[in-house]
């Protein structure tokens, strides 16, 4: 029998009894998915880049996370299509429901939301009988008690013009739980514009993070605009990906 759930965001999406074929429009559930039920995933974006074996595997790509090609979508007869408030466009989620299509909302801010919403989508949504161990592990490396900072990041997300992380955001809320306190020279929002001159003082930050992704900084690309502090070149996926990639983020961070 159909059953009824309520996503992240209070809609309620009516499901088949058993959720046997999934779209993902987002890389961290794909992730998350392939990961955890490999067998239900027939759809993800061109930005699903984790496992790198989606193509092998039979994963067929449906275009990007802001212009998923929905008729591309609605041909592979989903259960469910998995998205999320942040990364994907509220007019397409209208549009597959408009099809008829049953699209699972996400909404994650924080780390220990970003397990339950997962732990949520896969037990309840997708019946999965117990936790994935990747799971339990991100859950216990990264939800206990937030530390006091020991150091403050700024962390670059574009340039020209410069875009940082801000609050609220996952990336910020992660790295808190590393003990560093992102800086925005006094810019507001989750990713306000600052002017450079503004972002390389040490009077706001003691280093500078340049991930590769989405914005990809490289050797020659990013650490020459910072004169006065010192850059690291780091993983965007292990700062911003929630799922798999938190167990290797937790690594990662530690050694750092």
């Amino acid at each position: 029998m159909p059953r009824t759930l309520t996503d992240d965001l209070g809609h309620a999406v009516t499901l088949p009894t058993v959720v046997a074929r999934v779209v993902s429009l987002v890389p961290s559930l794909t992730e998350a998915l392939a990961a955890s039920c490999p067998e239900r995933l027939v759809g993800a974006t061109d930005w699903c880049s984790h496992p790198a074996d989606l193509d092998a595997r039979g994963v067929a790509r449906v275009r990007g996370t802001k212009n998923p090609d929905l008729a591309a979508v609605a041909a592979l007869g989903p259960d469910l299509v998995v998205a999320n408030k942040e990364e994907n466009r509220e007019l397409d989620v209208r549009r597959m429901r408009a099809r008829g299509i049953p699209v699972w909302v996400t909404d994650i801010e924080t780390v220990p939301q970003a397990v339950a919403s997962i732990r949520r989508l896969l037990r309840e949504v997708l019946a999965l009988p117990s936790d994935p161990r990747w799971l339990v592990s991100a859950e216990e490396a990264w939800c206990g008690p937030v530390p006091p900072p020991s150091a403050r990041v700024v962390v670059p997300v574009w340039r020209d013009p410069w875009m940082v992380v801000g609050r609220p955001t996952f990336t910020a809320e992660l790295l808190a739980r590393s003990g560093l306190e992102v800086a925005t020279a006094g810019g507001s929002g989750r990713y306000p514009v600052v002017e450079l001159d503004a972002l390389d003082d040490p009077a706001i930050a003691d280093l500078v993070l340049l991930p590769d992704e989405p914005y990809a900084f490289s050797e020659t690309d990013g650490p020459a605009s910072f004169r006065r502090l010192p850059t690291r070149l780091v993983s965007g996926r292990l700062m911003t990906w929630y799922g798999p990639s938190l167990v290797a983020a937790r690594i990662s961070l530690d050694r750092s």
